[in-house]
């Protein structure tokens, strides 16, 4: 079953080193993975002020800087994975350092009929 782990948190909260110990924290638990063959992707985003927000409003386009919504905790980085089941997202999302000052939602990825074009 395929997860996405959504890294909420909020920017300001950690300092310069906390990143660079969350990073290399990250970054070890990412191999770990990969080699287990369960970790297909993982990326940290940059700072929810270098967001753009996209509607379509009656047919009109509407583009925004910042964020879709104004929140305390901001999307800042991803995780999908390919384990057996809901449990084993949830006790890797445990181990993750993010989780310690935010918040880590596990999401089911919904499964998509195979196509020549993906």
């Amino acid at each position: 079953m395929k997860y996405m782990l959504l890294i909420y948190g909020n920017e300001e909260s950690w300092t310069e080193q906390e990143m660079e110990d969350c990073k290399m924290k990250s970054m070890a638990i990412c191999e770990e993975l990969k080699n287990q063959g369960k970790l297909l992707d993982a990326s940290p985003l940059h700072p929810v002020a270098t967001a753009t927000s996209i509607r379509i409003r009656d047919g009109h386009r509407q583009i925004t800087d910042g964020p879709f919504a104004e929140t305390a905790e901001q999307l800042g980085g991803y995780y999908v994975l390919d384990v057996e089941n809901l449990d084993e997202a949830i006790a890797i999302a445990s181990r993750l350092p993010p989780a310690q000052k935010g918040t880590i939602e596990i999401r089911p990825i919904f499964p998509l009929p195979e196509s020549p074009a993906l």
